[in-house]
């Protein structure tokens, strides 16, 4: 009877079992394949990079003291694909040419104060700023000075403004306020151009959700719970009925 079954693995050593690989065989099995392993490990990096997750430095003084000189922060580039950036939220941007005192640094990190169709303002008066009609306390994030523990003011220098952001634009703000060009210096130094003082939503290159470095510094970037309480604006409102 001729036998149909495929022919066995066996090699003719005569044992019956599979020839195992010698070392020498091995190695030079591994070298083969190094290449390509690192050719993949380096297409899936820039891959992140380019499109999930990067990391970037801090080099000013900002946003203290939410983020310090020298920190590093994990920005998400890709939860903007989906939805857009909502106030409280820390987003690194490409800044607008003129906020830029060197014309090669082009990523600014700001947290979003107010988004499209917004009223953002702040008077003397009041001492906070105030989104859509409703103070915002902004103690847990403003800038305290470590030695006599004064708060910036909400505003630099006691500047009172109002502003409705357009649609699909944001307003930002520094968390250190006195050392932040930011929307509202933008704003002054415009001549009340709130385009000049607003960035576009498509400028966005993510949400910085973590300071990965240095590690005793580790912590999320939360949104504040007062953004919370911030009440919708009437093109969102008319929005939601639609």
């Amino acid at each position: 009877m001729i036998d149909d079954e495929p022919a066995s693995a066996a090699d003719d050593n005569h044992t019956g079992r599979p020839a195992e690989a010698s070392e020498d065989e091995k190695k030079r099995s591994f070298w083969k394949e190094l290449p390509v392993l690192l050719v993949i490990a380096i297409v899936v990096a820039l891959v992140v990079r380019t499109f999930v997750l990067q990391s970037f430095w801090i080099p000013s003084g900002s946003m203290e003291h939410t983020l310090e000189r020298g920190d590093r922060v994990l920005v998400n580039k890709l939860v903007y694909e989906f939805t857009d950036p909502e106030r409280g939220d820390v987003i690194v941007f490409k800044a607008p040419m003129e906020w830029r005192s060197n014309p090669e640094d082009e990523d600014f990190i700001k947290r979003v104060i107010a988004v499209g169709g917004d009223t953002v303002s702040y008077s003397r008066d009041e001492g906070r700023l105030s989104v859509n009609g409703r103070a915002l306390d902004e103690s847990a994030y403003l800038y305290h000075d470590p030695v006599s523990g004064a708060a910036d003011l909400p505003s630099k220098d006691g500047y009172e403004f109002t502003v409705i952001v357009p649609e699909g634009r944001l307003w930002v703000m520094g968390d250190h306020r006195s050392a932040s060009g930011d929307s509202r210096e933008n704003y002054i130094r415009s001549g009340r151009d709130v385009s000049s003082a607003t960035i576009p939503v498509d400028s966005v290159v993510g949400h910085a959700f973590v300071v990965m470095w240095p590690f005793e510094r580790f912590h999320w970037l939360t949104v504040p719970e007062t953004f919370d309480a911030v009440p919708a604006s009437r093109s969102e409102r008319s929005a939601s009925r639609d």
